[in-house]
C-alpha cells in the first residue's frame, strides 16, 4: 500500500500540471492592461451624451414632434379651380352661347371652431411626451454606463489584489524551494504554494474575462469599437444620500421621466376624447368664384357648404367610445407607473 503522504504529494503535483499554460499569458496581458491611463466617470458620461445613438435618436424624435406642432393646428390647404366651357382647342369662348364661360374659383375648408386648437394641443402634448421619453432614454444610458464603470472599477481592484497575492505566493514558493533544497522542509510545502498560485491565476483569468465584458459594454454605450481601450477607472468620491425616503419619493413623483411620459400620454388621450366629441359638429367650406363670359362679363359668386355627420352612429360614436377607452387605459397605466416608481425608490433606498 502506498503511503498517504506520497498520495497527497502526487495529487498536489497533478493539480499543478492541470493549470493551462495559456493562463500565464492571459495574466501577463491583464497586468499590462492595468498600466493604461485613467479615465473618469465624468469623461465617459460626456462621451455617451454626445455619441450614444439611442440618445441621439430620441432627441431627434423629440425635435421632430416639436416641429410638427404648428402644422397640426393649420387650416387645410385651399382648393383652387379653373373651368372653361367652349371650344376645346384652342380653349376659347363660343360667341353667342350664354352657357360658354370661364370660371375661376378658390375654396377653403374650415373645421368647426375648437377642432384645430385641440389638434394643436394634442401635438404639443405629444411633443412634450417625446421630450420626456428622451430624458428617460438619457437617464437609462447614463445609469447603464455608471454601472459598467463601477463594475470595471471593482474588477481592477480585484486584479490588483490578486496580483499582490500572486507575488506573495511566489515569494513563499521561492522560500519553500530554498528550504527544501537544504532539507529544512518537505516538497509538500512547495507543491502547496504552487497550487495556491494556480488558483490565483485562475481567478485572474476570470477577472480578465469580466474586464473585457465590462469594457465592451462601455464601448457599446459610447458607440465605439468593442476593442477600443477604455482605461483604468479613476478613484471617485462616494456620494452621500441627503434625503429621507419620503423626500425621495416626492422628488421621484415630481421629476420621474417615466411618470411624466404617462402623464403626458393621459393628457393627450384626454384632448383626443374632447376632439372626438367635436367630430359630431359639422365642418364648413367657403368659396369664391369669378365667372367670365361674353353675355355676362365679370360675374362673382360666393359659396358656403357644411359637411354634416349624418351617419354619426356608424363613425363618430364608435370613435368617441374608443377615445374614452383609450383615456381610461392611459389613466390606469399612469397609476401603475406611479406605483412602480414608488416601489423602485423604496427598493433602492433600503438596499
Amino acid at each position: 500500500m502506498l503511503p498517504s503522504n506520497f498520495i497527497r504529494l502526487f495529487l498536489l503535483w497533478f493539480i499543478c500540471m492541470l493549470t493551462p499554460m495559456h493562463v500565464f499569458s492571459q495574466v501577463t496581458g491583464e497586468q499590462g492592461l492595468l498600466e493604461t491611463k485613467e479615465i473618469t466617470l465624468e469623461e465617459l458620461l460626456k462621451a455617451a451624451a454626445e455619441n450614444n445613438p439611442e440618445i441621439k435618436s430620441s432627441a431627434q424624435t423629440a425635435a421632430a414632434s416639436k416641429a410638427m406642432i404648428p402644422a397640426a393646428g393649420a387650416l387645410p390647404d385651399p382648393t383652387v379651380k379653373f373651368e372653361t366651357m367652349g371650344n376645346l382647342i384652342p380653349p376659347t369662348l363660343m360667341k353667342g352661347d350664354p352657357s360658354s364661360a370661364r370660371t375661376y374659383g378658390i375654396e377653403q375648408e374650415i373645421p368647426f371652431p375648437g377642432k384645430l386648437g385641440l389638434k394643436e394641443n394634442i401635438a404639443s402634448v405629444e411633443a412634450e411626451s417625446r421630450q420626456w421619453s428622451h430624458e428617460l432614454v438619457h437617464l437609462k444610458v447614463m445609469a447603464e454606463l455608471k454601472q459598467a464603470f463601477f463594475d470595471l472599477y471593482l474588477i481592477h481592484k480585484s486584479i490588483d489584489i490578486l496580483l499582490k497575492n500572486e507575488e506573495l505566493l511566489k515569494n513563499f514558493e521561492d522560500i519553500a524551494e530554498s528550504r527544501y533544497k537544504v532539507g529544512q522542509t518537505t516538497q509538500q510545502d512547495v507543491l502547496k504554494a504552487q497550487v495556491e498560485i494556480s488558483k490565483v491565476l485562475d481567478r485572474l483569468l476570470v477577472q480578465g474575462q469580466k474586464k473585457r465584458v465590462a469594457e465592451a459594454k462601455i464601448n457599446n454605450l459610447l458607440y465605439r469599437s468593442t476593442e477600443t481601450p477604455v482605461g483604468k477607472p479613476a478613484e471617485f468620491k462616494k456620494a452621500e444620500l441627503a434625503y429621507s425616503l419620503e423626500e425621495l419619493t416626492q422628488l421621484a413623483r415630481s421629476n420621474s421621466p417615466a411618470l411624466k411620459v404617462q402623464e403626458s400620454e393621459t393628457e393627450r388621450r384626454q384632448q383626443g376624447a374632447e376632439l372626438a366629441g367635436k367630430e359630431f359638429y359639422p365642418d364648413f367650406a367657403l368659396g369664391f368664384t369669378y365667372y367670365d363670359s361674353d353675355q355676362n362679363p365679370g360675374m362673382y359668386g360666393l359659396m358656403m357648404s357644411a359637411k354634416v355627420p349624418l351617419y354619426f352612429w356608424r363613425k363618430q360614436q364608435p370613435e368617441l367610445e374608443a377615445a374614452r377607452l383609450n383615456l381610461s387605459s392611459a389613466r390606469s397605466m399612469r397609476d401603475n407607473t406611479s406605483s412602480t416608481v414608488r416601489y423602485q425608490v423604496k427598493e433602492a433606498y433600503t438596499t
